[in-house]
């Protein structure tokens, strides 16, 4: 799992909340950690100065001994993120969660950076930098649900639990038929599941599944919230109904309105 974490810091409250899960993971893994700050060219020296004083603040705080900080300037703070893990050679990037559109390190920036991040990418909406005990991952018959499914494994703790949620939308036809349909689904499943353990390593997190009829919205937020799940796990390309979801209003409704961390896994 992740051997170089970058976390990018924005000077926000959510920022120092996603450093702390950075510097979690960063001891968990014995990874090193890079603090990246995009600084915008359209403030003033003083600003800027400010802004250096404030990540000082941050990294002694927050940060473990020998994280590396690493100040650049640019207007568009995701080009400036997808290049240095490329010229880091970083294998999981480390956001703070926004619910405003408007800041210089959100809404689009956070889209771009989201559909075209190398690696995997965890967006953090809560604060509290303790290892993972819940985690839930939408999980469809794609190889990137699957890939999700394995890389989120092995990112929680032998102590915690991961859930795999099938949402299955059934055909037009009679009660019988559907039901003929969820049995269907659920033997394909178990089949699957079944299938990826065979590739996890024996240590690791207890691995639980299920198959819910509906809405894929609906019902991930109604799993989420009747279990207080804190990691939710998506994959980010596909090409299945699910994936193709992910890709669209789905994904963004979940990086823009996070209700927990985020697990994006392309």
């Amino acid at each position: 799992m992740p051997s170089h974490i970058l976390i990018a810091h924005d000077l926000r409250d959510t920022a120092d909340m996603a450093l702390c899960r950075a510097a979690q993971l960063a001891k968990q893994f014995n990874a090193k950690l890079t603090l990246l700050h995009v600084l915008d060219p359209s403030k003033s020296s003083q600003e800027h100065d400010q802004a250096k004083q404030a990540l000082d603040r941050s990294l002694t705080t927050y940060a473990p001994a020998g994280t590396q900080l690493l100040i650049r300037s640019g207007s568009k703070p995701s080009d400036t993120v997808l290049q240095q893990l490329n010229e880091l050679g970083c294998d999981l990037l480390v956001l703070g969660a926004h619910h405003q559109r408007h800041d210089f390190f959100s809404g689009t920036s956070l889209d771009r950076i989201a559909r075209n991040c190398p690696v995997p990418l965890l967006l953090v909406a809560r604060n509290d930098s303790s290892p993972y005990k819940r985690a839930l991952a939408a999980i469809d018959f794609s190889l990137c649900a699957c890939s999700a499914l394995g890389q989120a494994y092995r990112l929680l703790p032998e102590t915690a639990e991961l859930h795999a949620l099938h949402v299955f939308e059934p055909d037009k036809g009679t009660a019988k038929q559907v039901e003929a349909q969820l049995a269907t689904q659920k033997a394909l499943i178990n089949q699957l599941l079944e299938d990826e353990a065979q590739n996890l390593p024996d240590k690791g997190p207890t691995l639980s599944h299920s198959v819910e009829q509906g809405g894929i919205l609906r019902c991930l937020q109604a799993h989420l919230k009747s279990t207080d799940t804190e990691l939710l796990v998506l994959g980010s390309h596909g090409r299945s109904a699910l994936s193709q979801a992910l890709l669209g209003s789905l994904a963004q409704h979940f990086l823009h309105k996070a209700p927990c961390d985020i697990y994006v896994v392309r």
